[in-house]
This record gives structure tokens, C-alpha cells and sequence, in this order.
């Protein structure tokens, strides 16, 4: 019942908006919009007063008589300084809308009793858009009526600017009328053709998938093949209307054959002339409307220039209108999951706090923790399939006067009204937490997502709904950092914490420029005879002020500001580097390995096979002696392109590991697939070998498994002489762990290759 109520509600919403339009755009000048305008929005919204102020003054009232009304104190409610308006004899309370240009304003309702809900205000928001656009159309008509009164020394000019007006008017009223748009750019590419006395016009728009073509949307005199042709052009091959839309401004051709733009197609069509002009949306260039002469040379006077720009003017008038529309009508739902929009949730929540009748209210943000894993390696439509079934999963978590909105990607919001404090929303979040943990069904695959949730409360009055989101902001950055999967409640501490973020992320970005970091070496034994087979090149960071920072303190930050590319780099070329010399000095003994850990955002790069291939030419290591390290987990949720460039890489001769093996949650079949060479234990298997016999069992079946695969295994963390003894008897080939050594810098790791020699 609910969400039909909201449906009836949206479609009057609409029906009123389209009412309005009408009302409005049927004036003859712009003072009787005015007074039409605010006449409709107080009988549409049943209000006992309406006022439009325009460039600071009261221009338009119903209700009161214009001299009778304070304009200052209109001001002070739209600046949120103040909530009630004093007027005549009478306290209102006000819903305030902005306007905008051609004139800075405001549109405003009062009523004695009662106050103006959530849609309402959406309405009233509106209708002042609409207004806005209906005096940008009537200041464009006033213009060229003027335009048409100053031309009268030439009847000829005269009219044609009355023919112009009449043009215009019958485009406005098509507006007005909320014709389709296709019909009304088709009206206008033909009213300019014919009213310019020329063969061709079009219009073209850049695409909306990408900026940098444009397709043809409306033609007059262009045959069908031209119409083809002109579908997802790049916008520099565009000739005159590309010009005018890189540049944003009018090209005029007189000659083109002769013209240094011309396009070898288009002369040999036999074009003469043309003129460009870029149409607009909101101020941003969107395309261009052009007109062409294929019979005579033509001097683009400043007249037809001005009979250009109108139409031009006329067509981003429409486009705007036809967008408005389409905002209106999502203004109130996320048009994917059915959630409420941002605006509609930031709306209720500025209601919530100024109407709570006890306590205030709580804002959760929630983001989705593997949502770009599981976008990437299933695609965008089972990634939205997977946003409407959290949404679902939201709605079964809440009351019925709370509020689940879609922010944006993979953010969600709930609004949590009429609470007493804090206590009263963390249920609710262990809730959401607790529901998207169970696996999704996506087209028969069982899908793991989770979430991780911040909260935050405020009193009545005592802080607005912007301040409330920043804070649920942090709580939920503070809830990722603790892990993910979990939620946490707004601290004020967790603004320092942020800001010691924010540093520690630009003293990362200058310190790749600065070289601060450090490789270090830990040897990889074979364990039946102690001798070193290899090195695995561990990064670390010296930081001038704090010391030495360990990995896990930096590698997530850099990982997530894409830092870990250029870290990245400089491990494996300083690796390569560093074991091509220690081979040379090695001489005829068995060369030893070294191996660099790949992190995500590494291998979601293109140039990754490259980089792995220049490291190695520009070190002289041979590719058997390198090898690259990924973990468990980014193998288990790779994509199609992941496979492709460990395959380049494979092809080099490089060798390909799997660290902290046995740690992943799905099944093994990767092994069959990756061209892996390596397994390396994780170390939570290794603590316990020497002496619980079920992690024995479990390490030496991973051990056999290797085997079987013929793939090489590696025990990580090996701490004493048991679990060397342990898993040496049960075949592992390989270990490293502080038994044999930590992880040493290259002068240490240089004396224990080289005893008695001097590192140089």
C-alpha cells in the first residue's frame, strides 16, 4: 500500500508539474507568468500564500497584497536563518524554492496551519524550474520581438523576424505542451532550413556512453546514407559542427569547398556553404545545430547568424525541459532498486530533524565491501541484479516510518527518525550487517557480499543533515579499516583519525617521489639441505619522522589510492636488479630466485606484461629466476583479463606462486585453469604442525596435493626445529621463516650469501 500510495503521489506530483508548465508558459509576457505562476502553485499545493521575489523584491502575491510582504525575512528563511515568516496579521510556515537565471530569486508558500511535507517541497522545487525555464523562453521571444521592431527600415528584415517570432512561439507552445522531444528538434532543424532558405540542416548531440562522438538526432534535406554516416562520429572529424563544439562558438563557412576544414566527403556532395553553432545544457556544449547551402555560395550575415543562435537557443531549451522532466520524475525513487533518491533522503532527513518530537534521529551509511570484485568479474548486469536484491534485504531490516535510499554505485543509506539515542540504531545495523552476509543467488550463482556500516545520531536542531551524513561517513570509514563487515558507531576522534588518514596518504605520495623505500630479503630454503634456493623481496618504508613503518600500516592505503603501482614498479625492477647481481657474483653455482608479491591493482593494469618484461631485459635476470606471488584470494576472484596476463607473463619464462595458500573460500579448480608453479602454505597452517595432528594432516595433504599438480610447495613461517623437522619428513620442498632468517636488508642478506665478502 505504500508504495502505490508513493506512485499516485508521483504521478499528481507530475500532473500538477505539467499544469503548471502550462499555465505559465501560455502568458504573453513575463509579469503575467509571474502573477500566473504564483496564482497555480498556491491552488496546486493548497496554500494560503505564494510569493515570488525577483532580484531581491517582491514582484508577484497571492494572498497578501506584494506591499504587505517582508521580503528580508523571505531571504532569511532561504538562508535557514529562520523558519516562520510574520506578514499582514498572520504567522505562515514557508516552503522556500530557489530560481535561478535569467533573474536570482525565490518562489515561496506559506500556511497558517501545518507545515509543507517532503514532496511538496520536491513540487515546489519544481515548479520554480519550470518557472525559470518559462521567463529563459519568454526573455528569448521578448528579444527577438524587440529585434523584429528595431529592423523595421527593411520590410524584408521585418519579416523575416516576424515569421521568426511566429516560428519560436509555435516551438514554445510545443514545449509547453510536453510534446516528444524527437518531434519538437524535428520541428526546429525544418522551420530553420526553411526559414534560412536552405537545402540542408541538422542537429547532432554527443553520445552519452562517450563524450568524444556524436550522432545526428534530427535532419532536414540530408538523405538517408548522410544519416548513417553520421551515427557515433568521432567530434574532430565532424568538420564545422565539430569545430563549433570543441571550440563552443559559431563557425561560418562561406566557400567550403576552398576552406581549410573541409571534409573531402562533404565537397564532393557538392556543398557550398555552412554554418555551425554549439547547442547547450546548462551551460555545458552537448552538440551542435548546422545549416548548409548545396545550390549557392552564401555570406552568413549577422542576421542569419541571429536566426541560428535562436533556434540553437530553442533546441537546448527543450533538451532542458525534456531533462527536468526526467529528474522530476526520479526526484523521488532510485530508478534501479526502488530505494529513495539522495534528495529525497537529505530532504527527509533536514524534516526529521526539525519535526523529531523526542531525541532526534540517526543517518546509516552503508557501502557494499566486494561489490567491485564481483561488478567486474560477473558484469554490470548481475552487479545490478545484485543492488536490488540488497535493496530488498534493506527494506526487510526496517519500520515502516524508516527510510532506505541508494546514494549512489554501491552506497546506501537509512534513515532512522523519532529516536531517543545512539542505542536505539545499532540493532537495526547488525541487522543489514547480519542479512547481506547470506549469499545472493545470481543466475544460479551463489554470491558472497558484505557491508560495512556507520552510524551516527543527532539531537533535534542541534546538527543539519549534511553534518549527520559526514559523520556516518566516518563511522563507516572507521568500519573498513577495522575490517569491513562490521559497524561503528561515530566518535569524534574518528575526524583525527580521518585526518592522520589523509596525512599518512600524502606523506605516501611524497614519498614515491622522495625513494624512501626498502627492500628487504628473506631467504627460501630447501629444507632437506639448508641451502638458499631463492629470495622473496619484502617492501618496506622508512619514513623521515616516524621510523620504519611496517607493510600492513601502508600497503592497504596504497592499494587503495593506486600508490601500489609505482611502489609496485620499483619492487620488481630494485628485485631483479639486486638477484641479477648476486647471480653474477654466484658464478657456476645453481642461480637463486627472487619473488615479488603482485598486489590487484597491479594486475588490473594492461602494461603489466610489459613492465614484468622490461624489468627483466634492463636487470639481465633471466626469466626462470624471477617469480610473482598472488594471493589466494585475488586468483579466486579474477576476471577474464586477469587469465589473459598472467598467461603473458607465464610466456615470458616467469614463474607464478600462490601465497598464503589454503586461506581462499572457494573451490580449487583455479589450479586446473592458472598456470601456477608454486603453492606457498600459509603460515596459520605451519604454527601448529609440530604439534597438533590434525593441522599435520591438513599441511601435509596440501603438500601431496602439490605434488600431484607437480607444482613446487614452500612452507611460510617456520619458527623452530619441530615444524622444520615436521614438514621436511612429510616432502615439502621448500621454507622460509625466522628459523632461518628475518627479513634482511641487502647488506645482511649479502654477508650471509658472501661470508667474509664486502657488499659493494
Amino acid at each position: 500500500m505504500a508504495a502505490e500510495f508513493a506512485d499516485s503521489n508521483h504521478v499528481l506530483a507530475s500532473q500538477q508539474l505539467t499544469e503548471f508548465l502550462s499555465v505559465v508558459a501560455d502568458r504573453p509576457d513575463e509579469a503575467a507568468a509571474q502573477h500566473a505562476a504564483v496564482e497555480c502553485a498556491v491552488r496546486a499545493l493548497e496554500a494560503d500564500l505564494a510569493v515570488l521575489m525577483v532580484d531581491g523584491g517582491v514582484v508577484a502575491a497571492v494572498g497578501l497584497p506584494v506591499d504587505q510582504i517582508p521580503a528580508h525575512p523571505l531571504t532569511e528563511i532561504a538562508a535557514g536563518r529562520r523558519t516562520v515568516l510574520e506578514a499582514g496579521e498572520s504567522r505562515y510556515a514557508v516552503a522556500v524554492a530557489p530560481l535561478g537565471s535569467p533573474s536570482t530569486g525565490l518562489l515561496a508558500l506559506g500556511r497558517r496551519e501545518g507545515t509543507f511535507t517532503v514532496e511538496e517541497v520536491c513540487l515546489l522545487r519544481g515548479m520554480a524550474r519550470v518557472l525559470e525555464l518559462s521567463l529563459q523562453a519568454l526573455h528569448l521571444v521578448e528579444a527577438e520581438r524587440r529585434q523584429a521592431e528595431e529592423n523595421t527600415r527593411l520590410i524584408d528584415s521585418l519579416q523575416r523576424r516576424q515569421r521568426l517570432f511566429d516560428e519560436l512561439s509555435t516551438v514554445q507552445r510545443a514545449i509547453a505542451r510536453r510534446e516528444p522531444l524527437q518531434r519538437i528538434v524535428d520541428m526546429i532543424t525544418k522551420s530553420a532550413a526553411e526559414l534560412m532558405d536552405v537545402e540542408m540542416a541538422g542537429l547532432t548531440l554527443l553520445d552519452a556512453d562517450d563524450q568524444s562522438r556524436t550522432s545526428l538526432i534530427a535532419s532536414q534535406g540530408i538523405p538517408e546514407e548522410g544519416v548513417s554516416r553520421m551515427q557515433r562520429v568521432p567530434v574532430a572529424a565532424l568538420g564545422a559542427a565539430g569545430l563549433a563544439i570543441m571550440g563552443n562558438e559559431l563557425v561560418a563557412v562561406d566557400d567550403y569547398a576552398n576552406s581549410p576544414i573541409a571534409v573531402p566527403e562533404v565537397v564532393r556532395a557538392r556543398l557550398k556553404s555552412v554554418m555551425a553553432l554549439p547547442v547547450h545544457e546548462n551551460g555545458v556544449v552537448i552538440g551542435a545545430m548546422f545549416v548548409g547551402s548545396y545550390t549557392d555560395l552564401r555570406e552568413w550575415d549577422k542576421p542569419s547568424q541571429e536566426i541560428l543562435q535562436a533556434f540553437a537557443e530553442h533546441v537546448s531549451l527543450a533538451i532542458t525541459d525534456a531533462r527536468t522532466l526526467h529528474e522530476m520524475n526520479q526526484a523521488f525513487h532510485d530508478t534501479l532498486t526502488g530505494l529513495a533518491s539522495r534528495s529525497l533522503f537529505v530532504t527527509r532527513m533536514e524534516t526529521a530533524l526539525a519535526t523529531a518530537r523526542t531525541g532526534g534521529a540517526a543517518a546509516l551509511l552503508i557501502d557494499l565491501d566486494r561489490f567491485k570484485v564481483i561488478n567486474d568479474a560477473l558484469g554490470h548486469l548481475a552487479g545490478d541484479r545484485l543492488l536490488v536484491a540488497v535493496a530488498d534485504r534493506l527494506r526487510e531490516c526496517l519500520r515502516t516510518d524508516d527510510t532506505a535510499a541508494r546514494l549512489g554505485g554501491d552506497e546506501f543509506a537509512v534513515l532512522l527518525p523519532e529516536l531517543t539515542g545512539v542505542e536505539a540504531a545499532i540493532p537495526v545495523a547488525r541487522r543489514i550487517v547480519t542479512a547481506l552476509r547470506e549469499p545472493f543467488d545470481l543466475d544460479g550463482r551463489e554470491t558472497f557480499v558484505t557491508c560495512s556500516v556507520g552510524i551516527a545520531y543527532g539531537e533535534a536542531d542541534a546538527v543539519d543533515a549534511q553534518e549527520l551524513l559526514v559523520r556516518a561517513d566516518l563511522a563507516m570509514f572507521e568500519a573498513k579499516k577495522q575490517g569491513k563487515d562490521q559497524h561503528a558507531v561515530f566518535e569524534p576522534v574518528m575526524r583525527e583519525s580521518f585526518q592522520r588518514h589523509l596525512e599518512m596518504e600524502a606523506d605516501l605520495r611524497r614519498a614515491v617521489l622522495r625513494h624512501e623505500f626498502q627492500l628487504r630479503f628473506q631467504p627460501i630454503v630447501r629444507l632437506r639441505t639448508g641451502e638458499i634456493s631463492g629470495l622473496e623481496a619484502l617492501v618496506r618504508w622508512q619514513h623521515p619522522e616516524r621510523g620504519m613503518i611496517p607493510p600492513l600500516d601502508f600497503i592497504p592505503l596504497a592499494e587503495e589510492t593506486g600508490m601500489i603501482v609505482p611502489i609496485g614498479e620499483w619492487v620488481l625492477r630494485e628485485a631483479c636488479r639486486q638477484a641479477a647481481s648476486w647471480n653474477a657474483q654466484r658464478g657456476d653455482e645453481q642461480p637463486l630466485s627472487v619473488s615479488v608479491n603482485l598486489s590487484a591493482v597491479q594486475l588490473d593494469r594492461a602494461d603489466l606484461p610489459d613492465v614484468v618484461r622490461s624489468a627483466l631485459t634492463e636487470s639481465g635476470l633471466p626469466p626462470h629466476c624471477l617469480v610473482i606471488e598472488l594471493t589466494e584470494s585475488l586468483i579466486v576472484d579474477h576476471r577474464p583479463e586477469t587469465l589473459r596476463r598472467l598467461q603473458a607473463i607465464k610466456a615470458l619464462g616467469v614463474r607464478l606462486a600462490i601465497d598464503d595458500f589454503g586461506t581462499g573460500y572457494s573451490s580449487l579448480a583455479y589450479l586446473r585453469r592458472f598456470p601456477v608453479d608454486i603453492i606457498k602454505i600459509d603460515k596459520s597452517f605451519v604454527d601448529d604442525v609440530g604439534d597438533v595432528p590434525a593441522a599435520a594432516a591438513l599441511t601435509h595433504g596440501i603438500i601431496q596435493l602439490g605434488q600431484a599438480l607437480q607444482l613446487s610447495t614452500v612452507a611460510e613461517g617456520i619458527e623452530d626445529a619441530g615444524q622444520l623437522s615436521e614438514l621436511a619428513d612429510g616432502n615439502c620442498e621448500l621454507g622460509q621463516g625466522y628459523y632461518f632468517a628475518e627479513p634482511l636488508t641487502s647488506d645482511a642478506m649479502h654477508a650471509l650469501l658472501f661470508p667474509g665478502d664486502v657488499a659493494t
